[in-house]
This record gives C-alpha cells, structure tokens and sequence, in this order.
C-alpha cells in the first residue's frame, strides 16, 4: 500500500481535529497537530512566519528547533503529507481537508447556483466550528472569521430563496444565522419574513419578542423601528383582512415592553 498517495489522507478541522489515511483514524501529538492545522488554515507558510505563530513565547532558537522537530515527525509518520520547499512549508494540495470544501461551498453563494442543496449546506454552516477547544490567539482569529463568513452564507441564502418565495428553507437559514448571532437583527428580519410569507404571523410576533426580549437583557437596547414597524404593518395588513381585532404593539418606545398582539 502506498502511503505517499496524499488523496487518502482527509483532515478535518471542524468539530474536531481528525486525520485519516485510509479511512482509519491516525494518532498525531498536539505539538504535529497545530503545525498541520496551522498549514491547512494558513496554507504555504515560511519557516520563520510558523515558528513566531506557533511558538511566540519561545527564543528564536528553540522555537526553529520545536519546528525542525514537528516537521521531522510529521515527516516520518505521515509521508507525503507535507511539502518541504526549503524555507516555505505547506500541505500537500492532494490532501482532503473538511475546512477548505466549506469555504469553497461559501465562495460559490455569490450568487446562489441552482444545483447547491441548501438544506445541506445548512447542516454544514450550523455545525462549522473551527478546532473547538483551541485558545492560540491565531485560532480564535481563524474561528471568528469562519464565523463570519458562515453568518453571511446563511443571510445569502435566506435571502435568496425569499426572493424564490421558498419561505420554509428561507426561514430555517434565517435561524441557522440566529444560531450563530442570536442578536443579527438582519437574520431576524428575514426570519419575520420568511414566517409573514408563510402565512404565519403569530411565529413571526415570536420571533420579534424573543429578540426583543435578549436585545434588552443583554445591551440594554431596543429592536429598530423599521424592524418594529414590518411586523406592525404585516399584522395591521392580516387584521384587516381577517376583520380580527386591531393588532397594538408595545415596547417600540419602551424598553423592556414585550411585543403584545391579538390574533
């Protein structure tokens, strides 16, 4: 068996840190496991750039050192995983790695193709936690941006299939951006929408009050008017067809008042 043929080795970053060759999980010590990390994420790195992320506590000595080392384990125990070109080291471009299949999924949002199977790539959004349980200050930079980039690939979305008056797939990427910033006052207003083109209303006074409610617990602030306005509008409009009772909402100008309705 070849174990230079990089197409057998998958990374994965999300979640959790795993590397298979052959489909079998292989052991690799934390020390390896933040130089592979830091190539994949970084991607082609010069020696002198790794050796101040990866140990920037450590006297330019050792630090050259600790990574003369890695790369010699990382070397003899998965070949043809890394590639050593002199001053600059990277990931073989063979390799499988989770992380980069999900950013170019993200990439390729702008816009929407037909083919992209939005309930999978929500699944895939909701769960893109990038290396839980790392605290390097490299890493956390790398998880907000992936956080980042995920929150804006579910407003596309959601977006999108609005404009498609696909409501119910518009409304589940509204809450998978609410999943990841629960206070995305834009993410709530497509969720308002998305609920309003269903035909349901009463979910989307829920889902105002809910953000009314966190907004004010955790800033001290109130939901814009144009965001209380659209849900005072939209129930005003489903009153008057209905003939039901007038709709009032409380708390656009008092703080902490939740929104109360009668449907």
């Amino acid at each position: 068996m070849d174990y230079t043929d990089c197409r057998v080795l998958r990374l994965e970053l999300l979640r959790a840190w795993r590397l298979h060759r052959h489909g079998v999980l292989v052991h690799v010590a934390t020390r390896q496991q933040r130089l592979i990390a830091a190539l994949a994420i970084k991607g082609p790195c010069l020696r002198s750039y790794l050796v101040g992320l990866l140990w920037p506590d450590h006297p330019d000595a050792r630090a050259l050192e600790s990574l003369r080392v890695s790369v010699h384990v990382v070397t003899r125990q998965i070949p043809g995983l890394l590639v050593n070109d002199g001053p600059i080291l990277s990931l073989s471009d063979q390799v499988d790695v989770d992380l980069h299949r999900l950013q170019a999924q993200i990439a390729d949002l702008e816009p929407l193709r037909p083919e992209v199977k939005a309930a999978s790539l929500l699944r895939d959004l909701r769960d893109a936690r990038l290396l839980p349980g790392w605290y390097d200050d490299w890493v956390m930079l790398e998880q907000n941006r992936l956080q980042r980039d995920c929150l804006r690939a579910c407003t596309i979305i959601a977006k999108t299939h609005l404009d498609q008056r696909s409501c119910e797939t518009a409304g589940a990427a509204a809450e998978a951006a609410l999943e990841i910033e629960p206070l995305y006052e834009e993410a709530v207003r497509l969720l308002i929408t998305a609920e309003l083109q269903h035909g349901n209303p009463a979910a989307a006074v829920r889902a105002y009050q809910r953000y009314q409610t966190q907004l004010d617990e955790d800033m001290g602030l109130r939901p814009s008017e144009s965001l209380t306005l659209l849900v005072s509008r939209a129930l005003d409009g489903q009153s008057t067809t209905r003939k039901a009772p007038s709709v009032t909402i409380s708390g656009a100008r008092q703080r902490g008042k939740p929104l109360t309705h009668r449907l």
